[in-house]
């Protein structure tokens, strides 16, 4: 199998291969991060950047720069520490948001301006007020001018796919002609079946006199399930570069998926004989990553990395199974990183022990991180019959999430009961000062909350509470997830344990310690951005 060690960068590539092989353009960080809920802490989108390097991604849009502050300081952090991928930022067609993009991807290795606008007429009506000659000049300008920033400009005709045929041609003919290398032909609304997609591009690759001398890509929407569809079509017609995101997540319904689009690849080669340069066996850790960050649950049933994608309950799925696992399996789970649940460590299992699971699970852990770590671990084999394997990554996540939190929590202790008022008794350690109060709720959790809010007061709107079970068993820890808004601002925290209200206790204080973060981190502008 080819890992990220040996897999050469697409420039590197010679000619020979550059034919079959597909960019995978990774915009979880962007358009995934415009996911309702979904936006992420500074350290959070380092964290995804460098498993997205790892993982073999040739592009990451790693934000776009002119929102705020905060998605600036993150694409430049992102820009300086990536070593493998083009890092790409995101920009309007306006001369401030390209140079705004430029500035942030100054010390990018292979930086990518990504610039865009409208093409399709009701989007030119009615959001860009432009006629067609002005859409023309602002793209032959926006292009220009980013080419004269960076060498590699990415240039996209948001709402493609209800854009007139001619009106998109001469689109993407000036792009190309004014310096792109790479054009993006969006499905912004997830309106396109898979073979009117597989026609636009091929109307594109016959059309368009310079089309040769730039990459076509793909960015398919999801509003009609069929966004991964639409963009092997667009392969399949010549495109050889598509984004996508991590577990599908985007604005509305959702991107294409990159683990199916990955595994599509690698397992019909048949009908697609293309290659790209993402280790797969990454690919069920990089979906517990971005889940874990966003506090958005995987389905069940979700192909590639659900918790039910490689399991087998009936019998006559069982029968076959046995006999041959063809029968039933197209691809074995553990080329997408999915190791068999088993049991091996216990309470008397050692630190070299469990540093061997943690290296198996793909964890690298500081040495203080380690032991806090092992120190959970042990407290949680006292507390569960059987440790799984998902209960480690569990408790090594939430260790992940809270090393950073100012606030947590030091004692908490709950009354409830049928006739008995709920209250919640909790010790806060505040920044060194430990502070403690008691109050009473309509159940178990407000009393919780309730009392948090007391302790370190605070006005939040509560927009998700949830709560899964990270292994079967009435002794299976609970991961907890809470998204919390406060002045337009969006984080989502999460804690697991095995009792599901201390688990409630550190998802809620995991949340509270973000928002803090971003009290102190200017306001993003509010933007209408689209592809």
């Amino acid at each position: 199998m080819t890992t990220n060690t040996d897999t050469p960068h697409p420039a590197d590539i010679p000619n020979s291969t550059e034919a079959q092989r597909v960019r995978i353009f990774d915009t979880t960080l962007r358009d995934g991060e415009q996911s309702p809920g979904a936006a992420m802490t500074f350290e959070e989108k380092l964290e995804v950047a460098d498993y997205l390097d790892a993982m073999g991604v040739d592009i990451i849009e790693a934000g776009f720069p002119i929102a705020s502050q905060g998605d600036f300081d993150a694409v430049a952090e992102i820009a300086r520490r990536v070593e493998n991928a083009t890092v790409c930022g995101l920009s309007r067609a306006g001369f401030k948001d390209i140079d705004r993009a430029a500035a942030a991807l100054k010390q990018a290795k292979r930086p990518r301006i990504h610039t865009f606008i409208s093409t399709s007429p009701v989007h030119m009506k009615h959001k860009l007020n432009m006629g067609a000659n002005a859409v023309l000049d602002a793209v032959g300008a926006s292009v220009s001018h980013a080419r004269k920033l960076v060498d590699d400009v990415q240039w996209s005709a948001e709402d493609a796919t209800r854009t007139e045929h001619d009106f998109l041609c001469r689109c993407v003919e000036l792009a190309i002609r004014s310096g792109a290398t790479t054009i993006n032909i969006p499905d912004t609304v997830g309106y396109a079946t898979p073979q009117e997609f597989f026609e636009l591009i091929t109307m594109l690759l016959n059309r368009v006199p310079n089309i040769d001398k730039a990459v076509i890509a793909t960015h398919c929407h999801n509003d009609l399930g069929l966004a991964v569809a639409n963009s092997l079509a667009g392969v399949l017609a010549g495109a050889r570069q598509i984004e996508c995101t991590i577990n599908g997540i985007g604005e509305r319904a959702g991107n294409a998926a990159l683990e199916e689009i990955v595994m599509a690849l690698k397992v019909r080669k048949d009908r697609m004989p293309f290659l790209t340069g993402i280790d797969t066996t990454m690919l069920s850790r990089a979906s517990k990553l971005v889940s874990n960050v966003t506090g958005f649950p995987v389905q069940y049933n979700k192909a590639i990395v659900g918790k039910n994608a490689f399991s087998h309950e009936s019998g006559i799925h069982q029968d076959g199974m046995l006999k041959n696992v063809e029968t039933y399996e197209i691809m074995r789970p553990e080329t997408v990183g999915v190791k068999e649940t088993s049991l091996v460590l216990g309470k008397l299992s050692g630190r070299h022990a469990f540093r061997d699971k943690l290296a198996l699970l793909g964890y690298e852990l500081t040495d203080a991180a380690f032991e806090d770590a092992f120190r959970r671990f042990k407290a949680l084999a006292d507390k569960k019959k059987t440790v799984f394997d998902d209960d480690i990554v569990a408790l090594v996540d939430d260790e992940i999430v809270r090393a950073a939190d100012f606030i947590s929590v030091k004692a908490l202790r709950v009354s409830t009961g049928v006739g008995i008022a709920p209250t919640a008794a909790m010790t806060l350690l505040v920044e060194g000062e430990e502070k403690t109060a008691e109050v009473s709720g309509d159940g178990a959790v407000d009393a919780i909350f309730n009392v948090i809010r007391e302790i370190y007061p605070h006005t939040v709107n509560l927009q998700l509470y949830q709560v899964k079970a990270v292994t079967e068993g009435t002794d299976a820890q609970a991961d907890v997830s809470i998204r919390l808004e406060e002045d337009g601002r969006t984080v989502t925290g999460r804690g697991a344990d095995t009792d599901t209200l201390v688990a409630s206790a550190y998802a809620y204080v995991n949340a509270l310690n973000k928002l803090l973060v971003k009290r102190r981190k200017q306001a993003p502008e509010t933007l209408n951005v689209a592809q």
